[in-house]
């Protein structure tokens, strides 16, 4: 499979035509991207393929480059010839201290909503065991160990859930 490095894709988008795909979420891509990506969710590709242009390499990306190798291998499996991957994605770009667009009022990284949750539940749990009854303790716990159980099995329902609420949707 053909990959490239964010050096290397910064250095295509300045001489060539390429089309660049992210295919993180909608909340993801508000958050940051790199200048000309076309966002294409990797749960959306086999729906949206005839979007991409078969006459131009296309280069995918997503935040580390896991699901970008994913959808590499979907649009090959689907017929694209030309499917370069972006080793790294925009965590590479960041660290290459390379620009990235923002949308003016992206909300927060699904990370951190589900960081902030989990504290909201947790301080929410001690305090009501403090002043009500001390069994709310068991919310501090359950909470711990759900984080604990999804860092395990890296999975994380809270941030699904999190990322379907409507201020994660992006206002076309």
């Amino acid at each position: 499979m053909s990959e490239c490095t964010v050096v290397g894709l910064k250095e295509q988008l300045e001489n060539g035509e390429i089309h660049l795909v992210d295919v993180r979420e909608q909340v993801e891509f508000a958050g940051g991207r790199v200048s000309g990506a076309s966002l294409l969710p990797l749960g959306e590709l086999e729906e949206r393929h005839q979007e991409l242009d078969h006459s131009k390499p296309i280069y995918v990306m997503c935040r580390t480059g896991r699901r970008s190798s994913e959808a590499q291998a979907k649009l090959k499996a689907m017929g694209f010839t030309n499917v370069i991957n972006v080793v790294g994605g925009i965590e590479a770009w960041k660290k290459e201290d390379l620009p990235l667009e923002r949308d003016e009022h992206a909300p927060w990284s699904i990370e951190r909503q589900v960081r902030f949750m989990a504290g909201l539940l947790v301080f929410t749990g001690v305090v009501l065991s403090l002043l009500v009854h001390p069994w709310f303790i068991a919310l501090a716990g359950f909470v711990g160990f759900g984080l604990a159980f999804t860092a395990v099995i890296d999975w994380c329902g809270m941030g699904l859930l999190i990322a379907k609420m409507p201020w994660n949707k992006r206002l076309a």
